[in-house]
């Protein structure tokens, strides 16, 4: 199975929410949703959960690909501009740091018009576990 179609499966947060990993390559990954009316909060716009869900998917994915298990232990983000129904969400995470233990990377996340939606960084941490799959992609 490749990394992809493992979190694209197994990630059932994400897949819940629509959230699917277009790409996956060693140290970078990216995603994509389409704002629907499930995603819209009280205030008309995309529900902040959702942007920090699509960004922190691609993360995880990024510090999986070195083929240990690690999970998140630090994530930032900063919301740029609010998110309508139906935009479409792009998460890019390029990983900065391939530390044994810590790693460390950037997420962007635009819309369909190349538009800083937020920003994120995400710190994670390498468990003394296998993380199995076949490929990346």
């Amino acid at each position: 199975m490749t990394l992809k179609d493992k979190f694209n499966e197994g990630d059932k947060f994400a897949k819940s929410i629509g959230a699917q990993l277009t790409e996956v390559f060693e140290g970078y990954a990216c995603a994509e949703l389409t704002v629907g009316e499930n995603h819209i909060n009280i205030a008309g716009v995309c529900q902040a959960g959702v942007i920090y869900t699509l960004a922190e998917f691609t993360f995880a994915a990024v510090a999986n690909c070195h083929g240990t298990l690690s999970l998140g232990i630090q994530n930032t983000i900063t919301f740029i501009q609010s998110a309508k129904l139906g935009d479409k969400l792009l998460a890019e995470c390029k990983e900065v740091i391939n530390h044994k233990k810590l790693p460390y990377c950037d997420i962007r996340v635009t819309n369909q018009d190349g538009e800083l939606i937020a920003a994120a960084t995400g710190l994670g941490y390498r468990m003394k576990e296998d993380f199995e799959f076949d490929v990346l992609m």
